[in-house]
């Protein structure tokens, strides 16, 4: 029975990598590149470009596009030594550097244990499980760096904390997707930071429930548009094209659409060449509208 395209082209770009012609950190075909080398769809492009990140063949790199994978890089790359010195902060190291770079879909225990070069079993001396594992790279996350003093100003504050947490998220774009809204995980540099964010709510007039919504309808405010950043990263380097340049692709589609015309609002925005539509301008005007929101709240109870 003859494998399926995708299969055959991931056979193929995998006999490269064995062969040496395509060395660790080198760059692999894109998705565009495949479908132009070997005449398929970007569907099946991008199907086996997958079928080798799940075996841990290759990895996305940001900025750079999908590379060989390679023990010795990825070890470097996590700050971590010789892989007979095995402890839990070593494997949330690699845990995250894999996540960063091919995505948390990526992510296993096995999957780390190849890293690492030991036995799967040997990780659960140090960590109990994967959601074990995952409290713990929320943590080392905060931790990378606190949060700075707090400006004067409720509203300077929680815009700070605000462009903190979405920066955070753009440096691990699978960590807004793993953090609970209703359950948070009891990470402390994670409870750190929201207790940041709880003080400077302090003073305002404001009860408990109210300053803890606040809290919280900010942060989900945040998680909610980063879980796109993965997603979103992950297309681009599938296809090889911007957010603006793939919606180029679509005029012919838009214009084809039965009821639209020229002078429809949404066909005149759609193909403006200066309409931003990129994560991070919604970021940007959505979190001034809600602090406007919020100013007229604390206006109203300090007026009270």
């Amino acid at each position: 029975m003859a494998k399926p395209p995708y299969q055959v082209i991931a056979d193929e770009i995998r006999q490269r990598i064995a062969s040496g012609e395509l060395a660790a950190g080198a760059r692999v075909p894109s998705a565009r590149q495949i479908t132009a080398q070997w005449s398929v769809a970007i569907a099946t492009a991008t199907k086996a470009l997958a079928v080798l990140r799940q075996e841990g063949v290759v990895k996305a790199v940001p900025g750079v596009g999908t590379v060989v994978a390679g023990q010795a890089k990825l070890l470097a790359a996590a700050n971590v030594d010789s892989p007979s010195l095995l402890d839990r902060a070593r494997i949330v190291a690699v845990a995250m550097q894999i996540a960063d770079t091919e995505g948390f879909a990526a992510l296993s225990m096995r999957r780390i244990a190849t890293e690492l070069n030991v036995a799967t079993m040997s990780l659960y001396r140090y960590v109990r499980g994967k959601d074990e594992l995952v409290l713990h790279m929320i943590d080392a996350a905060f931790g990378e760096s606190p949060p700075p003093p707090p400006p004067q100003g409720w509203r300077n504050s929680l815009d700070l904390a605000a462009r903190f947490l979405w920066a955070l998220f753009r440096r691990h774009r699978w960590l807004a997707s793993v953090m609970s809204l209703t359950r948070p995980q009891m990470a402390p540099n994670g409870l750190l930071y929201t207790d940041w964010v709880l003080n400077s709510l302090d003073g305002l007039g404001l009860d408990e429930e109210a300053i803890i919504h606040i809290h919280v309808m900010l942060f989900s405010y945040v998680r909610g548009l980063a879980t796109s950043l993965e997603a979103e990263a992950e297309a681009e380097q599938d296809t090889g094209l911007t957010n603006d340049e793939w919606m180029v692709t679509q005029e012919s589609t838009i214009r084809a659409i039965p009821g639209l015309t020229e002078r429809s609002v949404l066909m005149r925005i759609m193909l403006a060449s200066n309409v931003a539509l990129d994560l991070d301008s919604l970021f940007d005007f959505g979190l001034k509208r809600l602090l406007d929101g919020l100013a007229v709240l604390i206006a109203s109870h300090r007026k009270g």
